[in-house]
């Protein structure tokens, strides 16, 4: 009886794999933050012991780079399938298919930047050495000297980076450490942009609806093409 017992709980127990636990990592991350990911809440949404994570997963920083490589997954595809367009589409394709894991997963996206590199000269968000290997190449083979090609790549990187942390943070993300705000006394708690008095800012008060517009997708693109249009003038010289 006890037997039979054991093999039904065994039976019915999940099926546990390093795929499917980074996989609820990312869920958990995309609900509640980074901040609300710890091994034994992972361990509870996926109904097991937390040491039982442990044997696909060495520890929390392990579980960490393999999200962000989960995160990454179709870029190095993408890039492969537009290296034979111009170098303008292919640096095209690069930064939409960045933007869209800043645009789907905002929360999870500022791992991409924080977590280490593979070598300390890589630049995040282009940040593994096949994506970097492709990314070069490509551009040398459209006509880029050496130095072109990897001052395009900091450019790029920098341009990436800066654009799409701000964009994750306007969405949700956390791009700093969290601090609980003190309740001292009777002052009033920051309930956020909205809730605040700006009477007696003319120029904020004057132009409130323009700055509350999200206009992340234009910004994006007329970023993205003032930094093609100078890659473009350099290489006419």
């Amino acid at each position: 009886m006890i037997r039979h017992t054991r093999d039904v709980t065994d039976s019915a127990a999940p099926r546990l794999s390093r795929e499917a636990i980074i996989a609820c990592a990312l869920e958990r991350i995309d609900d509640d933050g980074l901040g609300g990911l710890s091994m034994r809440n992972l361990a509870k949404a996926l109904d097991v012991e937390a040491m039982s994570l442990y044997r696909y997963v060495n520890g929390r920083e392990d579980l960490l780079e393999g999200v962000v490589d989960v995160l990454m997954t179709g870029l190095t595809a993408a890039l492969r399938d537009a290296r034979g367009d111009s170098w303008q589409r292919f640096l095209q394709v690069t930064a939409h298919e960045v933007r869209n894991v800043a645009v789907e997963h905002p929360r999870a996206f500022p791992l991409v930047a924080t977590r280490h590199p593979a070598a300390p000269w890589l630049r995040p968000p282009l940040r593994s050495v096949e994506v970097v290997e492709i990314f070069l190449a490509s551009l040398i083979d459209f006509g880029f000297s050496d130095q072109q090609a990897v001052d395009a790549y900091r450019a790029f990187s920098s341009f990436l980076l800066g654009q799409l942390l701000l964009e994750a943070a306007v969405r949700g993300a956390e791009t700093g450490p969290v601090e609980e705000v003190l309740d001292e006394g009777d002052a009033d708690l920051p309930q956020g942009d909205g809730e605040r008095e700006v009477e007696h800012l003319p120029q904020v008060m004057r132009l409130r609806p323009l700055l509350s517009e999200d206009r992340a997708d234009e910004e994006f693109e007329v970023a993205l093409e003032s930094l093609l249009d100078r890659l473009d003038r350099e290489m006419s010289q």
